[in-house]
């Protein structure tokens, strides 16, 4: 027994604790809800630390690679896993990034791109309409379990990016990041469409009315119209914008699970 337990405390345990630690950490610093709100960064390396250690036995049961012998070469190894739990993170904050553009892009339609809050994430302005998206998001990733997917994610991608060195960026990882990031604007686009139309039609016929009655200035009582219109929008699409950010979150889970176990 005592055998046993003296495994878990050997040196190459020690390495491939940090080298997990390592990967969750990159993944923490990008992944969405780790990141989107201001957690404490005592909170995070905690979350960091305890993932780590509930998972290192199996990944130490997994793995077979020769232990570095230098500063130099545990350095590379250090980089190389946090770079890929930085991709598994960025990966998975798009769908939030595209989110957050999708309610800006309706801020500037409904006239709401004034109005202003503090966003956590970056320290500046930014539209609230975009951070209510922001949080409808949040609250349905969490419904799904979505953290639950990212740390499985981890766990399972030592299957096909083992710690080491022996391991190639291929083509074929590379391309499905790519193709991962160039849904950013379609999805930013499809989730705030149906509004964004409604309210560009009457935008055109704002203008065609102020074509028809120049001595009255239509603008001025096209801003608030606006902005009740696109609230009274958001409000009846809620429950179909919910149904398709669940098929959404869930259809990129499965992709991000993809792109790195394989």
């Amino acid at each position: 027994m005592d055998k046993d337990l003296s495994i878990f405390f050997s040196t190459e345990s020690i390495i491939v604790f940090i080298l997990v630690l390592t990967r969750l950490s990159g993944m923490l610093a990008t992944a969405p809800l780790f990141s989107t709100f201001p957690i404490p960064m005592q909170v995070k390396a905690g979350i960091a630390a305890l993932s780590a250690f509930i998972m290192y036995p199996f990944v130490l049961q997994a793995i077979n690679f020769d232990l570095p012998n230098n500063l130099i070469l545990l350095s590379i190894l250090l980089i190389k896993e946090l770079l890929v739990g930085v991709m598994i993170g960025f990966c998975a904050s798009l769908i939030f990034t595209a989110v957050q553009i999708g309610g800006q892009i309706l801020s500037m339609e409904m006239g709401l791109a004034i109005a202003e809050a503090l966003d956590p994430t970056t320290g500046q302005q930014s539209p609230i309409v975009g951070q209510f998206y922001l949080f409808i998001a949040s609250m349905t990733f969490i419904y799904l379990n979505g953290h639950q997917w990212l740390f499985s994610t981890v766990q399972e991608s030592y299957l096909s990016i083992p710690a080491g060195l022996d391991f190639n960026f291929t083509t074929r990882l590379i391309e499905q990041i790519v193709y991962f990031t160039s849904q950013l604007f379609t999805i930013a686009f499809s989730i705030v469409m149906p509004i964004f139309q409604i309210l560009f039609i009457v935008t055109l016929l704002m203008g065609f009315m102020a074509k028809v009655m120049p001595q009255m200035n239509i603008f001025m009582v096209a801003m608030p119209v606006k902005i009740y219109i696109g609230l009274i929008l958001v409000s009846m699409l809620m429950p179909p914008t919910m149904q398709y950010l669940m098929r959404l979150i869930s259809t990129m889970l499965e992709q991000l699970h993809s792109i790195f176990v394989f």
